[in-house]
């Protein structure tokens, strides 16, 4: 039998999922907690979606964003060809890494680069990670701040203007401070080269 505090937590963390699930299924926006930072999010996978983040953001449609899995097995739905190089960073990585692949599939077209390509990141996080399960789809990731603003390392640094445009707030680990800085950045190239974009 788990604990009481345990019980609740589980209990508190499928509620918000339940809320969470109501928004995206609709075509609407979150903000909510990540392996790194806070961050807004939508179903990558619907245009009209992921023109609401840049909007809320104040960015360029044309600068791409990361997109969550919460497993290295759905990769192959979301990437055309997957570098091999890819299972060995993926196996060795022992912090949050996001990895920009050649050519993107099945998203959104206003999620890719303007060379096709896609970053995409596995998350090692309870509540992503059960989150993306339970949706089945590919969730966009963006830091939660206007374009150029500093990262939100806790809840309480998210402006009101960023707070007040989503469509649902994530009630969990508002007290929390992530000492997770934005996740480093690999670039793959389809010849099997790399380039490290983000330390």
């Amino acid at each position: 039998m788990l604990p009481y505090c345990l019980k609740v937590i589980s209990t508190a963390l499928k509620k918000e999922i339940s809320s969470c699930l109501d928004v995206l299924n609709s075509g609407g926006t979150i903000l909510y907690p990540t392996d790194t930072i806070w961050g807004l999010g939508c179903d990558a996978t619907l245009p009209e979606s992921v023109s609401r983040i840049y909007k809320i953001k104040k960015r360029m449609g044309s600068k791409s964003q990361i997109v969550l899995l919460d497993s290295q097995e759905k990769l192959e739905l979301y990437v055309e060809n997957i570098p091999p190089i890819t299972w060995d960073l993926l196996k060795n990585v022992d912090s949050p890494l996001t990895i920009i692949y050649p050519k993107g599939r099945n998203l959104a077209y206003n999620i890719l680069g303007e060379d096709g390509s896609i970053a995409i990141r596995i998350v090692n996080h309870e509540f992503c990670r059960e989150l993306l399960r339970e949706f089945g789809k590919p969730l966009v990731s963006t830091s939660a701040n206007p374009s150029g603003g500093g990262n939100p390392h806790s809840f309480n640094d998210i402006s009101p203007e960023i707070i007040e445009q989503v469509d649902y707030i994530v009630g969990l680990y508002h007290d929390a401070i992530s000492l997770a800085k934005a996740s480093r950045i690999i670039k793959l190239y389809e010849n099997g080269e790399f380039s490290v974009i983000r330390p």
